[in-house]
């Protein structure tokens, strides 16, 4: 299974480019946090190559900047090209399934916290109109109530 999940934020803006037949597509960096920190030392991170295809571009493009908080859902690829000195070059890139805005709370400049991580969340344009009559709400006929406090076990009743 080829599967990596990364929560970490972004090196630098990503720029929606699209391809010869219409495809679009944007790649970019993010910073990864290192679980492991040394004594004395600052947390170290890594820096990883993402792309992302078609809507999944245009939603990060759109939604996220540099500095931003971003989580991803990729799988790996590894390819290798040749450089402009005749050499190989071998490259591994994280291809984008799904991305996701990270959980916690954002504070905007006026030290409040944001819910929505400083992003406006699109209006719902659903119709559902919850029912009138819950089924908590309608009592069952010839169901029996629960027992009331009273009459339960006391500890000192229970074989265990």
């Amino acid at each position: 299974m080829n599967k990596c999940i990364f929560t970490g934020r972004l090196c630098e803006y990503p720029e929606l480019k699209t391809t010869s037949s219409g495809i679009e597509t944007t790649t970019f960096n993010i910073a990864v946090n290192r679980d492991y920190v040394k004594q004395g030392e600052e947390r170290k991170a890594d820096f990883l190559r993402c792309v992302a295809w078609r809507k999944k571009a245009a939603f990060i493009n759109q939604y996220f900047n540099k500095g931003d908080g971003i989580t991803l859902v990729c799988n790996a690829q590894s390819r290798t090209y040749d450089a402009n000195d005749g050499s190989k070059r071998y490259v591994t890139e994280f291809i984008v399934e799904d991305v996701e805005f990270p959980l916690g709370k954002k504070s905007d400049s006026n030290g409040q916290n944001n819910a929505n991580n400083g992003y406006s969340v699109p209006a719902q344009t659903s119709n559902y109109q919850p029912p009138v009559n819950t089924p908590a709400q309608t009592p069952v006929p010839n169901m029996p109530s629960a027992p009331s406090i009273e009459d339960m076990a006391r500890d000192d009743d229970l074989p265990f």
